[in-house]
């Protein structure tokens, strides 16, 4: 993305603290650091949280080391719940928690699995509602997508723990030392990015250079606070402000 460099060094000439936050489940921290490292951005990993690891770590708070879980998801997910204790089991154990987030590899058997579970009373749980998954081909099914095939099946809606959810920003929040009041949260989807800025009480920019038009946001009931063609508009607002 075109100025994505200076806006970072903007952020630190000024001692601004920062977290990415990914509703990706798929990937691990360690992708997204070597991956901005290819573009020249130097980050450290805890400058990066994805719904993965939100995910395991709301629920290590709420269960004992060992807890089974049966999850359909990818690599990213996988080791999350792994590194925060939990074991995965397969066919053989009924697990406390089916947790779904984002599978390129999914199969009908793996739906059919976490639907008896569900049906045995495991909790539901997703890593994010993200209906759609934005590629070169244009938009995929993501996350939510699978999440309402299992809806349907058992009747049962799933507690969401990434955007729009505002458990996942408080947890950056928390890393950062951070207050609602001076932390603004900026992303280019409105029914998780703003939508979940909104209900952790941050203030909110949209930038149009990503998944949302100017038509979506003209007919949208989510409105942020501020928005920017892009990355580069921001920055340069920012920098022509303090003029």
């Amino acid at each position: 993305m075109p100025g994505l460099a200076d806006f970072f060094a903007l952020l630190r000439a000024r001692e601004i603290g920062f977290v990415m936050a990914t509703n990706n489940a798929s990937r691990t921290n360690d992708h997204y650091v070597q991956r901005l490292a290819s573009y020249g951005i130097a980050i450290a990993p805890d400058q990066v949280i994805t719904s993965a690891q939100a995910t395991a770590g709301h629920l290590a708070e709420q269960s004992t080391p060992d807890t089974p879980v049966y999850y359909i998801g990818e690599e990213g997910l996988g080791k999350a719940l792994q590194s925060a204790g939990f074991r995965l089991v397969g066919d053989d154990e009924t697990p406390k928690y089916v947790v779904v987030g984002w599978d390129r590899q999914l199969t009908y058997a793996k739906l059919a699995q976490a639907t008896v579970y569900i049906y045995d009373g495991a909790a539901f749980i997703a890593t994010n509602p993200d209906l759609t998954w934005p590629s070169e081909r244009g938009q995929l099914p993501g996350a939510g997508a699978i999440l309402a095939a299992l809806q349907a099946a058992t009747g049962v809606d799933p507690t969401i723990i990434g955007k729009p959810s505002p458990l996942m920003l408080q947890m950056a929040m928390r890393r950062m030392g951070a207050s609602e009041r001076t932390t603004a949260m900026l992303g280019d989807r409105l029914e998780t990015d703003i939508l979940g800025g909104q209900k952790a009480g941050l203030t909110t920019i949209l930038v149009l250079s990503g998944i949302t038009t100017t038509e979506l946001l003209a007919d949208s009931s989510i409105q942020p606070d501020l928005v920017f063609d892009d990355i580069t508009a921001l920055t340069n607002a920012w920098r022509a402000n303090d003029r």
